[in-house]
């Protein structure tokens, strides 16, 4: 070979060495980014963070821990007037022969209450009477109330208690039935504990369709999505929730498909807050909203994993508009006025005009098709510049919240369920208990009580919507 033929080979050897020197570097800070990954700066739940404390965005105030000055505190109180009154007297007065001659001066001098509750199982047993009339010497005889319609049964209470158990509580089926057999004494079999909760899902169907119809007229919806474990498979169960409602679904699919027939975005034409899930974009009908404590986790990430100042010059921007936000609504103004907008607009695409300098389109990543490869750090820059409005809607319109936080607390107990109990069995069961979830979400939500709106479920009382109301 020539001298400029070995020149040549060296050249393309150096390039193909450089190229792979920039793809490994590019590997090390993702899997660097990942191995960092915690609560704070992903999507990754606090229980695994460890024992080490993650720090939070909020920052110190100058007020002392604790309840402050003024504050007005609820502490213990009683839940009904006492049903017993025990009393002490002293104790030199127990051996005294003159003690008859105090018991009509002594006073109370001190009043201590203990609140506690009694587990104990009641047994009814209901007769129906006979007689035969003298005036028609027909024979006549009694009837039992509707809800006793066997000779051996469950009352509604144990019924009510054992689904709040695995639906409000999330033990599982074989727990209740530990659990009732220690503390009450009465064994029932896992399969009769599973239909109970089903008749309970089917009683209060009705109702959950209610809540469906009330969130498509809701102005503004959280939505969100969790994977569930079901048969050893993932199936989703897709939320639609407000402040005061909380209509979950379970479907196959976490797409698009299982959205439609979750049945509330693809009739809905208000404002769904959600955490930039591709799939919610596709509905073009409907007026999106970011939530912002995603996109903090997100600028967390790239502070810590690239050192880049435009991502604490966002998240400082973000957070700012936040308490600017609950200024004015505390003042009493239904809108920024148009200067603050356009300040805060004039700031958000400055940061990111400085992401985007620091965060080109490499030419040597470009691929053929689809969009370039960007990176974690670079696909979060593009997202930002393209969902700017989405992003900003907060501050645009005070009727929209900061974050997503409602839909992501509605459908945590579906994972807390997952945690404690296991998988589902059946999709059946995984539906099941969604229907339950939400209508003791929704009734909770009204300041009722989940127990006693189960148990007038189960007594077959009507149960609407607007007794919240």
């Amino acid at each position: 070979m020539s001298k400029e033929e070995l020149v040549d080979v060296h050249l393309a050897v150096i390039a193909t060495q450089a190229q792979k020197i920039v793809e490994l570097e590019a590997r090390l800070v993702e899997l660097e980014a990942r191995l960092n990954m915690n609560s704070r700066n992903s999507s990754k739940p606090p229980s695994s963070d460890g024992f080490k404390k993650q720090k939070s965005h909020r920052k110190p105030s100058d007020k002392a821990p604790g309840g402050q000055r003024g504050h007005k505190g609820s502490g213990l109180k009683l839940p009904h007037a006492p049903d017993e009154y025990v009393l002490h007297s002293p104790e030199a007065c127990a051996d005294c022969h003159r003690a008859s001659e105090c018991s009509g001066q002594q006073k109370v001098s001190e009043t201590r209450h203990v609140i506690d509750i009694r587990t104990v199982s009641t047994v009814t047993a209901h007769q129906t009477l006979r007689v035969r009339c003298p005036r028609s010497e027909s024979l006549l005889e009694g009837c039992f109330p509707e809800n006793v319609n066997g000779t051996m049964q469950y009352g509604v209470h144990l019924k009510a208690f054992a689904v709040a158990l695995n639906a409000v509580g999330a033990v599982s089926i074989d727990r209740v039935h530990v659990l009732l057999r220690d503390t009450f004494g009465v064994s029932i079999s896992t399969g009769t504990i599973s239909s109970m909760v089903s008749a309970c899902a089917a009683k209060v169907r009705p109702v959950v369709e209610e809540i469906r119809a009330l969130v498509l007229r809701s102005p503004v919806v959280h939505v969100d999505e969790t994977g569930v474990r079901v048969g050893g498979q993932t199936v989703w169960s897709h939320v639609a929730s407000t402040a005061g409602l909380t209509y979950i679904g379970v479907q196959e699919s976490r797409g698009k498909a299982g959205i439609d027939v979750s049945g509330v975005l693809s009739s809905f034409s208000g404002t769904a807050v959600h955490d930039c899930w591709a799939s919610y974009f596709s509905y073009s009908g409907v007026r999106h909203g970011l939530c912002n404590a995603h996109i903090l986790r997100e600028l967390s990430a790239v502070l810590e994993s690239t050192s880049q100042s435009w991502a604490r010059r966002l998240l400082d921007l973000l957070l700012s508009l936040k308490r600017v936000k609950a200024e004015f609504l505390s003042c009493g103004f239904p809108a920024a006025p148009p200067d603050v907008l356009y300040d805060a607009f004039r700031k958000y695409d400055s940061i990111m005009s400085a992401a985007l300098s620091l965060n080109p389109v490499s030419v040597s990543v470009v691929k053929s098709r689809g969009r370039p490869v960007r990176g974690k750090t670079g696909a979060l820059v593009d997202r930002l510049v393209l969902r700017r409005d989405q992003c900003l809607l907060f501050f645009t319109d005070f009727g929209v919240p900061f974050d997503n936080n409602q839909a992501e607390r509605d459908i945590r107990l579906f994972k807390v369920k997952q945690k404690v109990s296991g998988c589902f069995r059946t999709l059946f069961g995984a539906r099941c208990f969604a229907s339950i979830l939400s209508f003791v979400g929704t009734v909770r939500k009204c300041g009722l009580s989940a127990f006693q709106a189960i148990r007038d479920v189960l007594l077959g009382k009507l149960f609407s919507m607007t007794t919240c109301n």
